[in-house]
């Protein structure tokens, strides 16, 4: 027999089309390797429970006694009260200091940078030390008024500083620079889209940083905040040079006394292990609450997990009930039935009128002497090379980029400013923002929140700005999901929903505060060529609406359908305008009929 004959006579036999393979039993793939690190790890662990467990020096019978004693109890709850507090002043002054960072005022900079500088330098117990010894630099503390005589209340420092309270603070001041730093890298992490579409929305600041920027933040900061709290539960101990009996000093005096060192030492590393068990999985539960959104699937939740296997719950949650029904369905480009009522909700649009713009980044010039209007109810279609002022045009629309010079203007009335004689006066931010509210915004990439509901992202606006009741607001947002054609998705993440299907809801977000003009930040750029049919159709469906529209995009066959309008931008400047016919079939200028060669 041939090599070749021995090779066929072990080959499998193979599979017959169409065969059935119900009967055959499956073996998994076996790891052997993953086998013998599994049997190794079993004997080290073994090893190790024998020898702590069969050791009698390890002084179990001791360990047992004082275990749950009362002393041991009550310096365990102090410690847990230490923790507790110090975390909790920690953290609201780390968010303070964080915030204070991330300002755009250059002396609270400074001021948070230097306190985080200086009490991240000195060691807890040299910060505990100074504390307890406060009265012997300053014999009064006093409340008043600074730099006069002027005293509401004093108390004497030696009496008011005790053990406890300068416990408090030396764990305070020290978790809040660390912590400080750990919020303020959450916040970084946060992308810039997030807060842009915030503030196109008029979202107030303070409600950005509450439902938009935090529960953002804390899937970076909550790992790391963790950390910091289960150090500060193990640097309670460091409190015992205050002669505060808190777990580790309440071990230290009983040892001293029977000279069971090592059963009360266990005593304390088994407490301090339980301590972070629990810690542990409350990280795990808090992480799991905030990745709703980042995650396409969420991992099992622990409890839930082990009740299963118990047999006493479901591990799969009872399927959500059907959203209620809505009485129009979605409208495409060329259908006329039903169309007043796709529009009627919405606003005459305004016109925009841009006088004299410059905008420069830097040595940068973006926008160079930029004039243009767009009449109510039009259509406009900026085109142009990348990189020639377009985004940034579009953005000083709803002055998310402050221009220069020059000015915008929306039925006359000034956006981000107030006249006065000859002079601008920039308007204040909450000003500002109630009037961005009339320039919707929907960008390139979405900027859905990805934290929030498809429905509370077309909610969250008009319940904080509009004021709408949230029965209001949730019937008008599942009215406009239908007219985009998600109705069905109204409870589903941003994450879960394809390209097209977030640009939607992005374009239902923006139209849920009824703006006069909308902006479209090349909108099907970002999607993939299948899905911009089901975009440009909501678009096409709003540009009969009456609606003021600028429309930044690449899709020339699509300007030239739905544009009343074309502009073509090149280098900050507008090049040449005109109606579609005219721009795109004989334009006047050599650039933008080159431009034009290239892309048609």
């Amino acid at each position: 027999m041939s090599i070749t004959d021995l090779g066929h006579a072990h080959a499998a036999p193979k599979a017959k089309l169409g065969q059935d393979f119900s009967r055959f039993r499956v073996v998994p793939q076996r790891h052997r390797a993953r086998t013998l690190g599994t049997v190794a790890a079993a004997i080290i662990l073994l090893a190790v429970l024998n020898s702590v467990l069969g050791n009698p020096r390890w002084g179990w019978p001791v360990f047992a006694e004082w275990f749950l004693s009362e002393p041991v109890l009550v310096g365990l709850g102090r410690t847990l009260l230490l923790t507790a507090l110090g975390a909790l002043f920690g953290f609201a002054l780390g968010t303070v200091l964080a915030l204070a960072r991330v300002s755009s005022s250059p002396l609270l900079v400074a001021v948070a940078w230097g306190f985080i500088w200086f009490f991240r330098s000195i060691p807890l117990i040299v910060l505990l030390l100074l504390l307890n010894n406060l009265g012997y630099l300053y014999e009064t503390v006093a409340l008043g008024v600074p730099f006069t005589d002027i005293t509401f209340a004093s108390w004497s420092t030696t009496q008011l500083m005790t053990p406890f309270l300068a416990a408090v603070l030396g764990l305070t001041l020290n978790l809040g620079a660390f912590s400080a730093e750990v919020i303020r890298g959450g916040i970084l992490s946060v992308d810039q889209g997030q807060h842009e579409a915030a503030a196109a929305l008029g979202l107030p600041q303070r409600h950005q940083a509450r439902r938009i920027v935090l529960p953002q933040a804390m899937r970076s900061i909550v790992p790391t905040a963790f950390n910091e709290i289960i150090g500060l539960a193990k640097g309670t101990s460091m409190v015992y040079v205050l002669a505060l009996p808190e777990l580790f000093y309440t071990v230290q005096i009983i040892y001293r006394r029977n000279l069971e060192v090592i059963p009360l030492l266990m005593v304390a590393t088994v407490w301090y292990l339980i301590i972070l068990s629990v810690l542990s999985v409350i990280q795990y539960h808090i992480e799991r609450h905030y990745a709703r959104g980042a995650l396409r699937t969420l991992p099992p939740n622990a409890f839930r997990l082990f009740f299963a296997r118990l047999g006493l719950v479901s591990l799969h949650p009872p399927a959500p009930s059907d959203p209620p029904a809505l009485p129009q369905p979605v409208l495409r480009s060329g259908q006329a039935a039903g169309r007043a009522d796709w529009t009627s909700s919405l606003p005459q649009g305004g016109t925009v009128e841009i006088r004299g713009v410059t905008k420069s980044f830097g040595s940068l010039t973006v926008l160079d002497d930029v004039t243009l209007t767009m009449p109510a109810g039009s259509v406009t279609a900026i085109i142009g090379p990348s990189g020639s002022g377009k985004s940034t045009l579009l953005r000083t629309i709803n002055h998310l980029e402050r221009v220069d010079r020059g000015f915008i203007a929306i039925d006359g009335e000034l956006i981000g400013y107030r006249r006065q004689g000859d002079t601008l006066h920039e308007l204040k931010e909450a000003e500002i923002l109630t009037r961005r509210t009339e320039v919707g915004m929907v960008f390139q990439n979405f900027n859905l929140f990805p934290h929030l509901t498809v429905l509370q992202n077309v909610t969250e606006a008009p319940i904080t700005v509009r004021g709408l009741s949230r029965d209001t607001a949730e019937r008008q947002a599942r009215d406009l999901l239908a007219r985009v054609g998600l109705a069905d998705k109204a409870e589903a993440w941003p994450r879960q929903l394809s390209g097209g299907q977030q640009q939607r809801v992005a374009i239902a977000r923006t139209l849920a505060l009824k703006p006069k003009v909308l902006l479209f930040d090349e909108p099907t750029s970002a999607l993939d060529p299948e899905l911009v049919g089901e975009v440009l159709d909501v678009i096409k469906e709003l540009a009969r609406s009456g609606i003021t529209l600028a429309i930044v995009t690449h899709e020339i066959g699509f300007a030239r359908e739905v544009a009343d309008s074309i502009v073509f931008m090149e280098q900050g400047r507008v090049i040449e305008t005109g109606a579609p016919g005219q721009i795109l079939t004989d334009p006047q200028h050599p650039r933008t009929a080159e431009f034009l060669a290239k892309v048609l």
